[in-house]
């Protein structure tokens, strides 16, 4: 947690286990995760209540959940040398 009191959030997303899958989403998060049964939209463009179980976090990802999350996270390039 930061001083502000919010939690420390490297990246856009967060991730929320439902239907048998891991997936990513951008809607705020609690601290405490999303509890069981909260409904949040996810980066595969669904609305899934949230199962926030042991069982459920050991499910697999959503492949496209996980490939829109590696687009959100990718640091932006640099320029190259020869522009600056």
């Amino acid at each position: 947690m930061t001083s502000s009191g919010a939690t420390y959030r490297p990246h856009p997303f967060g991730w929320v286990p439902s239907g048998g899958l891991r997936h990513a989403s951008t809607d705020t998060r609690p601290h405490e995760g999303y509890p069981n049964g909260f409904v949040v939209g996810t980066l595969c463009g669904h609305q899934l209540a949230a199962e926030n179980t042991d069982l459920a976090w050991s499910w697999e990802t959503c492949r496209t959940c996980d490939d829109k999350a590696h687009e959100l996270a990718k640091p932006p390039t640099p320029p190259a040398a020869s522009a600056r």
